[in-house]
């Protein structure tokens, strides 16, 4: 499916504020579904992820591995619940705000106002958490120093395209996210290396060939070996330390790098949202099971992130909370509106609503 309907914010000439029905933090499967559920009872959403695309630990972790619990899907790949979810939503024209991290909220008369990493700011009448496990954090190459670096020439995610533009880039990694800048940045960047390990790749297939084709036109260095050593000063990065195979020894040698890219997975942590207020459990945000409601009304929490009795982490489990979740938004988004509640196997208004009528 395209993502036509996705728009990228926390870029120069953002609005000062957003307004919005719900802001979703999280866009995995239980995000997207929240969205369509959200959309079925007139509540508009924007929606919050720290990675560079939908899907969570789905499409970033194992976008190929099969899914074997989902509802008429005996088989379904985590791209492929992803692409479906996206296209079920696509009716009620979400916003995505991929990229950045929700870094505080508090409450405001109306709603509640939050702010990510990137400045981008948000009123919504209701939050819904839908953050899996928590956020996803990068895991950092145990070289000495590396934090002076951090935000000025060594990133863990692409956030700023122009950052790279005329740079001798460095790429560390032989999955997806590896190999997608490093085919995403060489038309732009003075000069791309992807160094790895070993000359295998996890990434998907059709990736692996075009990088393949760029290696054999010279578009791209590719190094085996590992990092070992960071030169430069101020922040500013000038070279990188490599110990690898060089004809048949194994020796250490520097490579000229300007902008460091290492893509060495993700850990979870419950990140900020720790500091709200909420009452948690062992990390996890405690929640109703009529509502799905944490301690502070109008902050709803589905899916892997919340906790209570009985609690199964299934993306099933999710989806139903994310139903539950959206009748009880309702009635905070549009007080005093009588609700009826309604199938969309019956309803001519719901079918209006997702464009099949």
């Amino acid at each position: 499916m395209a993502l036509d309907m996705i728009v990228g914010s926390g870029v120069d000439g953002a609005p000062a504020e957003i307004e919005t029905d719900a802001l979703v933090i999280g866009a995995g499967p239980v995000g997207l579904f929240a969205v369509f559920e959200l959309g079925l009872v007139d509540i508009k959403a924007h929606v919050i992820d720290i990675l560079d695309k939908p899907g969570g630990q789905c499409a970033e972790l194992y976008p190929e591995k099969p899914i074997y619990d989902i509802p008429a899907h005996p088989t379904i790949t985590g791209q492929a619940l992803t692409d479906r979810l996206l296209e079920q939503a696509r009716p009620f024209e979400p916003t995505f705000h991929f990229g950045q991290r929700v870094e505080s909220l508090k409450k405001v008369d109306g709603g509640f106002e939050v702010e990510t990493d990137l400045g981008t700011r948000f009123r919504a009448k209701v939050v819904v958490v839908a953050a899996g496990g928590g956020s996803f954090t990068p895991k950092r190459p145990p070289l000495a120093g590396i934090e002076s670096f951090e935000g000025a020439s060594v990133f863990y995610a692409v956030r700023k395209i122009d950052a790279f533009r005329d740079k001798a880039v460095l790429i560390v990694g032989g999955g997806d996210s590896a190999l997608d800048w490093t085919l995403n940045l060489q038309p732009i960047a003075k000069s791309v290396t992807l160094i790895h390990r070993r000359d295998e790749f996890r990434a998907a297939p059709d990736s692996v060939n075009k990088l393949r084709e760029l290696l054999a036109d010279g578009s791209v260095r590719f190094i085996q070996g590992q990092l070992t050593k960071l030169n430069g000063d101020s922040g500013a990065l000038r070279s990188v330390t490599i110990r690898g195979p060089v004809g048949g020894l194994d020796l250490e040698y520097e490579v000229e790098a300007e902008r460091l890219l290492p893509f060495f997975g993700l850990t979870m942590k419950l990140g900020p949202i720790a500091n709200w207020g909420l009452n948690l459990n062992e990390n996890q945000i405690a929640v109703d099971t009529a509502r799905f409601e944490t301690s502070e009304p109008g902050i709803f929490a589905i899916g892997d992130i919340n906790t209570y009795p009985g609690k199964l982490k299934l993306i099933l489990s999710g989806f139903h909370e994310a139903a539950l979740m959206a009748q009880a938004a309702q009635k905070i988004v549009y007080p005093g509106k009588r609700s009826v509640f309604q199938y969309t196997t019956s309803s001519s208004s719901l079918q209006r609503k997702l464009g099949v009528i």
